[in-house]
């Protein structure tokens, strides 16, 4: 298959997911290891390929002065950076950054990204614990990216904790969720599943999508990190996971199969709803 082959071509998507150790504050050198994982993933033919959640930038923020001096807008020359290593390639990349908006408000932001540029641009809508020091709330919904590869959502984190994220970009139709994230390491009993991935399986098989989640590794000022990269099927399956010291996960995935969301000869994961006895799900709880 050449570089340039697509899943219209094929019906198959190579996913990969690489479980960056970002430095904070260090603009300069994460752009070398973000760049560095999109030349490897464009040799080994990926189609799209998923990041940490603010890669760009580093994660855990002294004080909202700091994440202020990293933070950068889609025009940055990192991003035309990526495009140019995407050159002659249908490949996707999605990686996470500190994105400075108007009259310099902050947002925990993922850029889509093609040979053509920034394809889209998504603000994370549910922030976590210290992230509510620094970033603003994004306002729009997660967006769904038209790819050669499939249609792709995206979400961030903590964002996928929240079941009517990945249910709405199901409903919009996508077949994938690309989700960009950093999950703080917690206690896990021997032999489960990290709660977020068990969380991002469960999201996978109640939508019949794929997903595809990229955390981040090392430690960073003495927070340690879950290194829960996984990539999921429509079934809640895990396809793949980083294992011993490894840090990508790879996954030759057939998107269009997302589209059926038959479950049994009489079950459909959508048809099957029934919206008007969920309208409590539309107020917050001050509201009910």
């Amino acid at each position: 298959m050449s570089r340039a082959t697509s899943a219209v071509d094929t019906g198959v998507a190579r996913i990969r997911c690489v479980q960056l150790a970002p430095v904070v504050g260090d603009l300069a050198g994460n752009r070398n290891l973000i760049l560095g994982a999109v030349r490897e993933a464009k040799d080994a033919r990926v189609d799209v390929l998923v990041l940490p959640e603010l890669a760009a930038s580093g994660y855990v923020f002294s004080s909202k002065r700091e994440a202020s001096s990293v933070a950068v807008t889609a025009e940055h020359p990192l991003f035309a950076d990526i495009a140019d290593e995407l050159a002659f390639t249908t490949a996707i990349v999605v990686v996470g950054f500190c994105e400075r908006g108007e009259r310099d408000v902050l947002f925990n932001s993922a850029a889509v990204i093609s040979a053509a540029g920034v394809l889209a641009v998504y603000r994370k809508t549910h922030l976590w614990d210290r992230e509510k020091l620094f970033f603003t709330p994004g306002t729009e919904p997660a967006p769904i990216v038209d790819t050669p590869h499939g249609r792709m959502g995206v979400l961030i984190c903590y964002d996928l904790e929240f079941p009517e994220m990945p249910r709405s970009l199901a409903l919009d139709g996508a077949d994938f969720i690309a989700v960009p994230t950093n999950w703080p390491l917690g206690t896990t009993p021997a032999g489960e599943h990290p709660a977020e991935i068990i969380l991002a399986m469960a999201a996978a098989r109640s939508n019949g999508v794929f997903i595809a989640c990229c955390d981040r590794a090392g430690t960073e000022r003495d927070v340690a990190w879950t290194e829960g990269t996984v990539i999921i099927d429509q079934f809640g399956w895990i396809l793949d996971r980083p294992t011993g010291d490894g840090s990508v996960a790879t996954a030759d995935i057939f998107p269009a199969l997302a589209r059926d969301k038959a479950i049994s000869a009489r079950n459909d994961l959508m048809a099957d709803r029934r919206p008007l006895l969920y309208s409590r799900l539309q107020s917050s709880p001050t509201e009910s």
